[in-house]
């Protein structure tokens, strides 16, 4: 398997709220949830502290236990994190530090997969794509997005009371039955996500910064996307969805919840035969 991959902060971030790993014959990309500045979350600790050290502990339970499950190596790596925390944090809170996650292995004849929220992990079976998402994140906050979006309105205060809103109204459906799961305090998330397998040719790890170079902006289809990834390289895709960005910097064109995102993106490729 080789695997090339790109994480960059939001122009004008000082810290990025995203992480991407690869070690041995696993991969993984990380979306830290942001919060707005003065929102209560019940804990000190940020996003880019939570996708650092949720990374780290998902390298360890690798190391540790290469054959386990992704489920249980995700859950291990975010009950570790829950231990990092220390004893100061409520992490029963519903803001408490949260990451969209997607992590394939390497099986040897096919790959494994896991993704939480809205991340996509985008199958190329010899020519047939799959675009796997997990649909219980859409079909939860997609009305919250229609009322929280409007066009033209990044930077106003209307914009940020009601990306403030919308996250407050998330919150009251993350991590429970009949809502999403999202990698936060809890372990049983893991045990919730989107998981298959498959024989590829390539596959692609998304966070939202990234595949929103196909949806919304439309710069490309998911084929145009994965051969940007393989033939140009992961900072490509980043770049043109940078373009993109600033070609709108008011979300005129495509409303949105910030100007810029953090966005990561992996690119793994296989040399083996798709039946």
């Amino acid at each position: 398997m080789e695997v090339r991959f790109a994480t960059e902060a939001a122009p004008g971030r000082p810290v990025n709220e995203d992480a991407a790993l690869a070690v041995g014959s696993l991969v993984a990309v990380f979306d830290g949830v942001t919060q707005p500045d003065g929102l209560d979350t019940g804990c000190p600790h940020g996003p880019a502290w939570y996708v650092q050290r949720l990374a780290a502990r998902l390298v360890e339970a690798y190391l540790a236990r290469p054959v386990e499950s992704l489920p249980h190596l995700l859950a291990s790596a975010i009950e570790s994190v829950r231990a990092d925390h220390g004893g100061g944090c409520d992490l029963s809170h519903p803001g408490t530090p949260a990451a969209s996650v997607a992590v394939l292995r390497d099986a040897g004849d096919r790959v494994e997969y896991l993704l939480l929220s809205d991340t996509v992990v985008v199958l190329d079976r010899d020519g047939a794509l799959d675009v796997v998402a997990d649909g219980r994140f859409e079909q939860t906050i997609a009305q919250v997005r229609r009322a929280a979006l409007v066009p033209g309105a990044i930077g106003t205060d209307d914009h940020a009371a009601r990306t403030r809103w919308s996250i407050e109204q998330k919150w009251r459906h993350t991590n429970q039955p009949g809502g999403y799961w999202i990698a936060a305090a809890d372990p049983q998330a893991a045990l919730e996500a989107v998981t298959g397998n498959a024989v590829v040719r390539r596959a692609a790890l998304l966070t939202d910064g990234a595949w929103c170079a196909v949806e919304p902006f439309g710069l490309f289809d998911w084929p145009g996307a994965l051969d940007v990834l393989t033939q140009r390289g992961p900072a490509e895709l980043i770049r043109r969805v940078r373009a993109a960005e600033f070609a709108d910097l008011d979300g005129a064109a495509q409303p949105r919840y910030k100007r810029h995102d953090d966005a990561t993106a992996a690119i793994c490729i296989f040399d083996w035969e798709v039946q």
